[in-house]
């Protein structure tokens, strides 16, 4: 099994999460590659309860918890997971125009919310959530997880490439900072990115753009080095610093320079 690089950078406070728990993230099998980003699996071991914030992403995730395969659309709401005793959790996260082969329909449809997969997918999810859960073999664990997957029979989509590859724009080039800059690189006008982005994504295209501009502002606090916030703001596409520490703060909880600080000293 090969690892996959995944997105560490929306983990809030990694410092301290590296202390309360381990994350592998997998490659998926190759059938499955245009439509799963990468597996991740959550360890933890004899603690205290602990609680841990994710910033969420424009992508669907599939997690085997609580007895069952829970599809969860994107959120606008923050993320958290308590952890308690000893346990894992396995999940699989979609590309961004990816999950909308396993079900044919809207993904918009989905988003804010939270379904067992045997409602939205191929049959009774929870005996291979608890094979999954009562197993210590990621490659076994992993495998149980794809069978189900391939149940649904995703079928290639040329549309739902592209959706990927252009939501892949977003993150990695900071100069789009607009919806529109976006749906001129796609070459379509912007009505018809924001149809495309729900039914594929489940959510709009400026949603999308300000969130990874958000994760730079995260993995740049994360990087140990001395940030210029209002420099950065400006690069981010936000009119001040002021504009960048109250998105934030709405997002993560913190203003950007209190949270570096934070994670520094943990």
């Amino acid at each position: 099994m090969s690892s996959a690089p995944g997105h560490p950078e929306a983990i809030v406070r990694p410092t301290a999460a590296a202390r309360a728990f381990e994350v592998e993230r997998i490659a998926p099998r190759e059938e499955l590659a245009e439509f799963v980003d990468y597996h991740w699996l959550v360890r933890w071991s004899d603690q205290k309860p602990y609680q841990q914030q994710v910033v969420p992403q424009p992508r669907v995730h599939i997690a085997a918890e609580d007895g069952q395969l829970l599809v969860h659309g994107i959120s606008r709401k923050p993320f958290y997971r308590t952890l308690v005793g000893t346990g894992h959790v396995l999940g699989a996260a979609f590309h961004a125009g990816g999950f909308r082969s396993l079900t044919r329909s809207t993904v918009a449809a989905i988003s804010g919310t939270v379904q067992p997969g045997r409602h939205l997918l191929a049959g009774d999810d929870r005996p291979v959530a608890e094979q999954i859960l009562a197993s210590t073999d990621t490659a076994e664990m992993v495998e149980a997880f794809e069978r189900y997957i391939l149940l649904t029979r995703p079928v290639p989509d040329p549309t739902g490439r592209e959706i990927t590859d252009l939501v892949h724009e977003a993150q990695c080039r900071r100069d789009i900072v607009r919806a529109d800059q976006l749906a001129a690189h796609a070459g379509c006008s912007l009505r018809t990115l924001q149809r495309l982005f729900a039914e594929y994504v489940g959510i709009g295209p400026k949603w999308v753009i300000q969130r990874f501009r958000i994760l730079d502002a995260t993995a740049a606090a994360h990087s140990g080095h001395p940030i210029d916030w209002s420099a950065l703001a400006h690069q981010l596409g936000f009119s001040d610093q002021a504009h960048l520490t109250r998105v934030f703060t709405l997002i993560v909880g913190t203003p950007p320079a209190a949270y570096q600080r934070a994670n520094d000293t943990l």
